[in-house]
């Protein structure tokens, strides 16, 4: 079928290891995974792959753990998301990592997604930064910026929830794709918008959400009815994983320096 072939020749592309990925050297059939969404109501363009490590690119992986099918496990340390197949193998995604995301692990709930999600920025970022002002609008829960292409939670959000509260972190897709396989300065779990509607499609309400402990200072990991802090982590695969390269200096976002602290 189409699209196991394109699984395999991802898969091939994911063991071939890091760099920065050559469109030439991209698969055909891989590449479409990332061309134009059609169908959406704002325009989701091709992504330039030449600015991502082809590490990062969707492949479907070896990932023997004892988590069912359908739960999502986070690795922010390596920035990468696996959705568990079921079969001893995941679907794995490069994501971008805000400072937020190193901040906790253990599990959660998807309890919403929603496409093209409105934006509502925390009270005190609107006091700190009343410029932003100018961006919002009187949505229907409250202040904030409408869905769109200029929207930093992109095409794609869902939202997790941990013992029947909101965590305020949220698997979502991004306007700023070169900085997946990176440590950003913001938000949570980022992801290409292809990526994220492709999660979205797979994913259903009340999955559950592992995420790996990143080692990172500070960092709480709670597992809900667990008496002690720890996370949740899968089984190791027999074969050998291909380590990410090390994150790159990009040149500073004026939607970073604007949206300083994490998407809501």
């Amino acid at each position: 079928m189409l699209m196991e072939r394109r699984t395999f020749l991802a898969g091939m592309l994911a063991c071939a290891g890091g760099g920065a990925a050559q469109a030439a050297q991209i698969p055909e059939e891989l590449r479409m995974l990332y061309g134009p969404v059609r169908g959406e109501p704002f325009p989701i363009p091709a992504v330039n792959l030449s600015r991502i490590g082809a590490a990062y690119l969707r492949s479907q992986v070896p990932y023997p753990t004892r988590e069912p099918a359908g739960t999502v496990i986070i690795d922010p340390k390596r920035h990468y998301l696996y959705f568990v197949m079921g079969d001893g193998t995941a679907m794995r995604y490069g994501v971008g990592v805000g400072r937020q995301g190193f901040a906790w692990a253990g599990s959660a709930t998807i309890n919403s997604k929603q496409a093209w999600p409105d934006w509502y920025p925390p009270k005190e970022m609107l006091e700190r930064q009343p410029e932003l002002m100018e961006k919002m609008k009187e949505l229907r829960s409250g202040i904030g910026m409408p869905g769109g292409p200029r929207n930093p939670l992109g095409a794609r959000a869902m939202y997790l929830w941990q013992n029947n509260k909101d965590t305020l972190y949220r698997i979502h897709g991004t306007t700023e794709p070169w900085t997946i396989g990176t440590n950003a300065s913001s938000g949570c779990i980022r992801m290409i918008n292809q990526d994220a509607i492709d999660l979205y499609n797979r994913v259903p309400v009340g999955a559950k959400v592992v995420v790996i402990g990143s080692g990172a200072p500070g960092e709480i990991a709670i597992r809900p009815g667990a008496t002690q802090p720890v996370a949740s982590a899968p089984v190791q695969p027999q074969q050998a994983v291909v380590q990410p390269p090390a994150p790159t200096p990009r040149p500073v976002n004026p939607l970073e320096q604007m949206f300083g602290s994490p998407w809501r």
